[in-house]
């Protein structure tokens, strides 16, 4: 829907009509179109309002818009770019989530956008030359980060830059070099390669030459030499402690901000959160520390959206905030799951599932005879220890326990073990609470080698930590909590699974993101999620889940009749936690199209009963008693 008036930006006429990208450029205080040819090249002097559309088979049109700032840009430019992207949303009818994306510092949705990345180019955009006012050609040092989108950043031309976790492009007149980090992931490489294609192609015509230098590779190859070269000889990289020990990161803190008319911030709450303390006719600011949300009522005017989003930008530039903070600006109605997620018991507008229709009709049938028909509702299952503490994972590969990096530390194959501590704050003291998880393909070797280093672990623990073997689909709701959010997916990567696949001439089937993956969701909360990778067959399904299909380049998310109101939600959340860049096709069960089922191997039998979770037996406590060797019990 457009809501063109004459009062809107003349370049704004027809914006959001068809599906796809438009981009706009500041230009001498004015929005000017970029032209398609000049798509993904941003310069560092200017600032851009960017629309992405999308237009479902039925339903309205989804927008996105980004204004995007160059570091070299001015306050006068960023303000407008603001201002126009605020205009853009209005005239389609306040339907759109709107990004600030800082250079460098991109969302990856905003990146997804453009394959296989964003160079920024130095100068300022020129509608009238298409480029910038003239820089000449120079040699420079990139480095790309990510496995779903690249992030490609310029960092200074020197060998201190190098390092051994990441993935660096050297740009040349004659030839570009690609250097891989030792540390660095097959996917980072791989992506990294598409990015030398597109710099051979966009400044070189493709021609010029390409070479990959391994890092440790032997200084004699000619390619090797002629790199290290260009940084005046060689000389090894200083090896650096872990990165992940520094990434562990204090408990976030939030606080929710109320935006007067005249852009004064006032404190609301901190901490917890509840949907009605936003009110329609007020704008809010969500201060997440890594990202901040400004929340806009439905009632409030386009001035007083302006006022609001320039007071979030001061607030930003007051506190010192890191340039990596991220700036959402939502219309209400519009909230993302993410956003949703701060706040307790966010209610559910969804139309009710055929599950819900059909208990209504049989209560309605029960009330006719006269019975008073009280629904009970679903347990809220609570975690037993505060689950505000800390997390560290180690993967276990025979002797060798790796430290895995926090931002991989909730993502666990079922051909690995692995072990778990967490810390809480407990009576005046920290507590650690520590779980052998044993996948359930790992070997038998893994499994006993992660109960010994999880003792030795133990031992050098102070307190009276707690420990517990579990054992994959036989977890307890706590460790489910202290994750909050889990991915579990098959294959693995020990050494000892390697081996036995390869013994067994078992095919891999350890997850990454080129191969197809089915995915359960599970879970009774937000704090209390999982997406498990099951077979990828149509007997894996169950009525009573939701499942996300990942197939080539379409993901479909499948909703079974049975599955409740809070399941959409969690598929929503783990969307977003698995690839926020994805962009599904929803399909309710009976309504499959030919290409769903084609993915699962054909059509074939699934469960389609109300799945009801098995009866817990009370608890037993047990006392062995072992004297001189000899076991006397157990006795209870």
């Amino acid at each position: 829907m457009s809501l063109y008036t004459k009062d809107t930006d003349p370049a704004f006429q027809g914006a959001g009509t068809k599906a796809g990208l438009e981009i706009w450029c500041i230009e001498n205080l004015q929005l000017v179109p970029v032209p398609k040819t000049s798509y993904g090249k941003f310069y560092c002097g200017s600032t851009y309002v960017i629309l992405h559309t999308i237009l479902p088979k039925s339903g309205p049109p989804l927008h996105d818009i980004h204004y995007w700032l160059g570091n070299d840009s001015n306050k006068v430019d960023s303000v407008l770019a603001s201002d126009k992207a605020l205009e853009l949303d209005a005239t389609l009818g306040s339907c759109a989530v709107q990004y600030r994306e800082l250079q460098g510092q991109e969302t990856e949705k905003f990146l997804s956008y453009f394959k296989p990345c964003i160079i920024p180019i130095e100068g300022v955009y020129s509608s009238q030359q298409g480029n910038s006012n003239g820089v000449t050609y120079q040699v420079t040092l990139l480095t790309c980060k990510g496995d779903h989108v690249v992030h490609v950043k310029e960092v200074p031309f020197s060998r201190s830059s190098l390092n051994h976790n990441d993935v660096f492009i050297l740009d040349t007149a004659s030839k570009i070099f690609l250097f891989s980090g030792c540390n660095s992931s097959t996917q980072e490489r791989a992506k990294a390669l598409e990015v030398v294609q597109y710099i051979k192609e966009t400044k070189h015509n493709g021609k010029c030459e390409v070479a990959t230098v391994e890092d440790g590779k032997f200084v004699g190859d000619p390619e090797v030499g002629e790199f290290w070269s260009l940084f005046g000889g060689y000389a090894p990289i200083p090896r650096e402690s872990p990165s992940f020990f520094q990434d562990q990161s204090d408990i976030q803190s939030m606080n929710l901000f109320w935006i007067n008319t005249q852009g004064k911030l006032s404190q609301t709450g901190s901490g917890s959160f509840t949907r009605e303390m936003l009110e329609a006719d007020k704008c809010y600011m969500l201060d997440c520390e890594a990202e901040i949300y400004v929340w806009m009522g439905r009632l409030t005017s386009v001035t007083e959206r302006k006022t609001s989003i320039s007071a979030a930008e001061d607030f930003l530039r007051n506190q010192g905030r890191s340039a990596g903070t991220h700036l959402s600006l939502i219309t209400e109605g519009l909230e993302t799951a993410k956003f949703r997620s701060y706040f307790a018991d966010w209610p559910q507008k969804v139309e009710p599932r055929l599950y819900e229709e059909g208990r209504e009709k049989v209560a309605a049938i029960f009330k006719q005879h006269g019975y008073d028909v009280k629904e009970l509702p679903e347990e809220d299952l609570e975690p037993l220890i505060d689950c505000r503490g800390t997390l560290k994972v180690w993967r276990v590969d025979g002797d060798e326990l790796s430290l895995v990096p926090v931002p991989e530390q909730k993502k666990l194959f079922s051909g690995d073990c692995y072990i778990v501590q967490y810390t809480y704050p407990g009576n005046g003291r920290d507590e650690n609470l520590f779980y052998a998880w044993l996948g359930r393909e790992s070997v038998l070797e893994d499994r006993r080698d992660a109960v010994s280093h999880m003792n030795s672990i133990v031992d050098s623990t102070r307190g009276d930590p707690v420990m517990a073997q579990v054992v994959q689909d036989k977890e307890p709701d706590q460790f489910f909590f202290i994750f909050q959010m889990l991915i579990i997916y098959k294959g693995g990567k020990s050494a000892g699974y390697r081996k036995f696949i390869s013994e067994k001439g078992i095919d891999d089937q350890t997850y990454d993101e080129s191969k197809d993956a089915l995915f359960r969701i599970q879970g009774t909360s937000s704090d209390n999620m999982q997406a498990i990778q099951v077979g990828q067959v149509s007997s894996s399904l169950n009525s009573s889940y939701c499942y996300i299909l990942q197939t080539g380049t379409s993901i479909f998310t499948w909703i079974g009749n049975l599955s409740s109101t809070r399941d959409h939600d969690l598929l929503d959340r783990m969307l977003e936690f698995i690839n926020p860049t994805w962009q599904p096709v929803s399909v309710r069960e009976g309504n499959e199209p030919d290409i769903f089922w084609t993915a699962l191997g054909g059509k074939a039998e699934y469960a389609r009963g109300k799945e009801i979770k098995g009866h817990v037996e009370d608890p037993h406590l047990f006392l062995l008693n072992i004297t001189e060797g000899r076991q006397k019990g157990p006795f209870f």
